[in-house]
């Protein structure tokens, strides 16, 4: 990986102008897509295969008029008077025909209506109107809706002084999240932060100007999706919020570490190309993680759930991609600019001696300012705000090291009672409740509590067939009379058949809200009498209606905590135990970003449920929480636990395998990222408080919890918490059983990898441009070559009867592993480019070299193992030879280097076979086949 990104940022360096224009397009063509094509994330939360939907969806079809949404008017008389005397019926009556006349609105039910049952209070002070309107809430038209809001004022206007009118209901229940200007506020404190950070006001606007960049991509890309998917209207703004927190993050990353570089007296453009591939790694590490674990909401089964996700996983890509070609790409336009004045000036001094890591890979001495041996984090001592923050991170991980099992205690302890709240977390999709108090459909739901009772802001529906019944109205009275009989019933005010007698419904009051834990009991004891009621009457009544289908979706969220749980738990330990090669690192990780969710759901109970600080967080109202938070929250925290883990403990990892002491490693690793993981978390922790005052009540759980999980986790859990624990272990918290660590691929945050080719850039010295060279090269089965060199030009012969030549062929072709030693193949370092070299590289019998050759391989290995049965004819030989030489001519012509090949078999054969004036080097002097004690090994 860190290979890959390095000769990424290199190419971004060259080609930066055309990066940026490539982006921008980008932009303008998703946005251009957005405008002329996108329809509007404003799709309904459904959840299909549930009874409750489904009972929708056939409604639908078999009785149209109470299905689609509805919308509910509320008729308040003056005190002292009533609704059903003059002038307040004649004026609901007129009210209603004109509503009949609105398009898409299918039925109207008012209280005075000739079939009417209900919709008058007990004292006769308030009246309801019912309006069934055709489709679903987000497709209402706006003819419709502005013509029951023009309705209502006609109503209010016609009123007696001291009356009023509202209008509410499902289809006004929830509103279209916007932008407000204090998410602005999230920026301003970012920009502040970084600049603190960066020292410098370039620098510090790079990242908020890279990630808007990344963040107007998504949301374009998302708006542009909608005219092919559905999306529900918190879909875009959970992108963005995720967008422009780990767009400015993961931008920061590269750029800090570019600094240190330059710091250190690396150039520009190597110290790009450095910083995209050690950083870079990491951000695609931390990044990659978000994304599964955002991806991995599909294991609920939930379409909504599942686009949510996936468009906010895209927005994480979006960041990450941006941030590996664009951030190297803009660095390089700034140039040097990007330190502070201060630093420039002192890396341009000449000093007395070479400063120690300018043009090696960026590890202890470079890569985190602490070679100099007095940990201060600059590498030259002249940058006094960042001597006097390491000076504090210093004392900080002293401090929670010295007696690591206290902290550790104190932690657990904290974190424990913080996450108390979080065993009373109901959940439940949004209602008008959680409007503003002045919002006409949380005051007709108010109002219609308050003479009606809370029930009838959230009725169920039992529908179904009653085809076999000769008697459809008596049917549907016996059904009324049993409803009314369950404990928790408040009022049956509809029982009646459609006008063909096939389907019936029976609308059922609640005796509380739909949010009330009775409610919900209720809908379950009505479909625990399903059965009772098919063998007594022959109907199969399902329990529908926007409550039921709320209930439902809260009920199946609620089933998939624990495997989604399970998903981002399992997840964590395998990739962090890829990165660290470790059992107790990723161990302490995943306990810790459980802690970290734990205290994050407490705060949201302690607020949403509990009222705790509710004013000052404008808060409207108290009750459960957003049934999709938690798993939303879960999967985001968890990739962002991941970054500040890998981001802190790589960096003492990086400490430890350079020769440091356990303890020493932990606090010069701490003090080296503490900073950058400090100003990341502060980032985080604003950009999605911003979105808590004032912003959507279906963003405004998600984002507190956020915003609290984030500070917990980077700054009790990672940087307090983690150095604990780690000091407690000593040299165990880096161990590994053998057979897990062969077992688990390796991935390369700390861009080891990229170091020793940075290093081995000029070898072999005493032949430079070697075709093929090895030194003290160990292979499996313990074979071992000392020296081997191949020019171009030159074909290297391996004895098939010598029993290290196979593992050797293997290894030369990238198809064998490499137990120790140096070995470069065309250019290319192994193991770290074996999957470039398997590309380029081609492994030919006779019978299939002509096919080989086509693809142009630059290595060709020819095994003729299969030729020792007997010998090949002539014109077998002339043709491998033909073959062969056109195969080296074409390379020379396309400008290739000279091909090289590797003969496998025969070495008598193999002279014969090889085009005339081709050197054969044979390597059996160079190979040891005894076998190589397992100690030495």
């Amino acid at each position: 990986m860190s290979t890959l990104l390095y000769a990424l940022g290199r190419w971004a360096t060259r080609a930066k102008f055309l990066v940026l224009a490539l982006w921008i397009a980008v932009l303008a063509l998703l946005g251009a897509g957005a405008v002329f094509l996108g329809q509007g994330a404003n799709a309904p939360i459904t959840i299909p295969g549930t009874e409750s939907q489904d009972a929708i969806t056939e409604l639908g079809r078999t009785f149209p008029e109470v299905s689609g949404t509805s919308a509910t008017i509320i008729v308040v008389a003056a005190d002292g008077e009533r609704v059903d005397e003059a002038p307040y019926e004649g004026i609901i009556a007129d009210a209603a025909d004109r509503l009949e006349n609105i398009a898409g609105v299918t039925a109207v039910q008012t209280p005075f209506a000739e079939l009417a049952s209900g919709g008058l209070s007990d004292d006769g002070s308030a009246a309801l109107i019912t309006v069934q309107v055709e489709g679903e809430m987000s497709s209402v038209p706006d003819e419709t809706v502005e013509g029951i809001e023009r309705a209502t004022e006609d109503i209010a206007e016609a009123l007696p002084d001291g009356a009023k009118a509202s209008y509410g209901g499902e289809m006004f229940s929830a509103s279209v999240p916007g932008v407000s200007p204090t998410e602005a506020v999230g920026v301003i404190i970012a920009f502040i932060v970084l600049v603190l950070t960066l020292g410098s006001l370039i620098a510090a606007g790079m990242p908020l100007l890279i990630a808007l960049l990344g963040v107007g991509v998504s949301i374009a890309g998302l708006f542009f999706v909608t005219a092919f998917v559905d999306l529900t209207s918190t879909t875009p703004m959970l992108a963005l919020m995720l967008g422009l927190a780990v767009g400015i993050d993961y931008t920061l990353f590269i750029v800090s570490r570019h600094q240190e570089q330059l710091r250190a007296g690396a150039g520009v453009d190597e110290s790009i190309a450095r910083a995209t591939a050690t950083s870079g790694s990491a951000v695609v590490f931390a990044g990659l993680t978000v994304i599964i674990a955002l991806v991995g909401l599909s294991v609920a089964g939930i379409p909504f759930l599942t686009a949510l996700g996936v468009a906010a996983a895209a927005a994480v890509a979006v960041a990450v991609l941006i941030a590996i070609t664009l951030t190297p790409a803009v660095m390089a336009m700034i140039g040097p600019r990007i330190l502070p004045k201060k630093q420039r000036r002192a890396v341009a001094q000449p000093t007395p001696e070479p400063v120690e890591g300018a043009t090696a890979f960026p590890s202890t001495s470079s890569g985190n300012g602490n070679g100099n041996g007095n940990g201060n984090g600059n590498g030259n001592g002249e940058d006094p705000t960042a001597t006097r923050a390491d000076r504090f991170f210093a004392g900080w991980v002293r401090g929670v090291t010295r007696r690591p099992l206290l902290t550790i205690v104190a932690v657990l302890v904290a974190l424990g009672f913080a996450a108390v709240p979080a065993l009373d977390l109901r959940l439940a999709l949004p209602n008008a409740t959680s409007l503003a108090a002045d919002d006409p459909a949380r005051v007709t739901y108010e109002l219609t509590g308050e003479h009606f009772g809370e029930g009838y802001n959230g009725p169920l529906l039992l529908t179904g067939s009653i085809i076999g019944s000769d008697d459809p109205l008596g049917l549907m009275d016996e059904l009324k009379r049993e409803v009314e009989r369950v404990p928790g019933v408040a009022d049956v005010p509809l029982a009646t058949p459609n006008r063909g007698a096939d389907t019936g419904i029976i609308q059922v009051v609640p005796d509380e809200g739909p949010h009330a834990q009775s409610t919900t009991d209720l809908v379950h004891a009505l479909r625990d009498m399903h059965d009772e009621w098919e063998r007594e009457y022959g109907v199969s009544l399902a329990v529908t209606g926007f409550t039921a289908v709320g209930i439902d979706v809260s009920a199946m969220l609620m089933q998939a905590l624990l495997p989604f749980g399970i998903l981002v738990v399992g997840l964590s330990l395998v990739l962090l135990a890829m990165v660290f090669r470790s059992v107790w690192v990723p161990i302490k990780a995943t306990l810790g970003y459980l802690l970290s969710v734990g205290v994050a759901f407490g705060a949201v109970v302690a607020v949403f449920q509990w009222g705790w600080l509710a004013d000052a967080l404008h808060v409207t109202s108290t009750g459960p929480v957003l049934s999709f938070m938690p798993i939303i929250l879960m999967g985001v925290l968890f990739g962002l636990a991941m970054d500040y883990e890998v981001f802190l403990v790589s960096r003492i990892r990086e400490e430890y395998v350079h020769g440091a002491s356990a303890r020493d490693a932990i606090q010069r690793g701490f003090v080296g990222s503490a900073k950058v993981v400090t100003a990341a978390a502060l980032i985080m922790f604003a950009v999605f408080a911003a979105f808590v005052p004032e912003g959507d009540p279906s963003i405004k759980v998600i984002a507190l919890g956020l915003a609290v999980g984030v500070f917990v986790d980077a700054f009790i859990v990672r940087m307090t918490l983690v150095p604990a624990v780690m000091a407690l272990l000593g040299d165990r918290a880096w161990w590994m059983p053998r057979w897990l660590a062969k077992a688990l691929p390796a991935f390369d945050v700390e861009g080891e990898g990229l170091a020793r080719e940075l290093e081995h850039a000029d070898w072999p010295g005493d032949l430079p441009d070697a075709a093929i060279a090895a030194d003290e090269l160990l292979l499996p089965g313990g074979h071992r070559v000392r020296r081997l060199r191949v020019a171009r030009g030159e074909a290297l012969s391996l004895d098939a009867r010598d029993p290290s030549s196979l593992p050797l062929a293997q290894a030369l072709t990238g198809r064998g592993a490499l137990v120790a030693g140096t070995l470069k193949v065309d250019g290319l370092l192994l193991p770290e480019r074996a999957a470039s070299l398997r590309s380029r590289s081609a492994w030919a019998a006779p019978d299939s070299l002509r096919d080989a050759v086509r693809d142009r391989p630059a290595l060709l290995l020819l095994d003729l193992r299969s030729a020792s049965d007997g010998p090949l004819p002539l014109e077998r030989v002339d043709a491998m030879r033909s073959t062969l030489a056109a195969w080296r001519v074409a390379g020379e012509r396309g400008g290739a280097a000279t091909r090289a090949v590797i003969v496998l078999g025969d070495r008598e054969l193999a002279a014969r076979v090889l085009p005339s004036g081709t050197a054969l080097v044979g390597a059996d002097a160079n190979l040891l086949a005894d076998r190589i004690e397992e100690g030495v090994r």
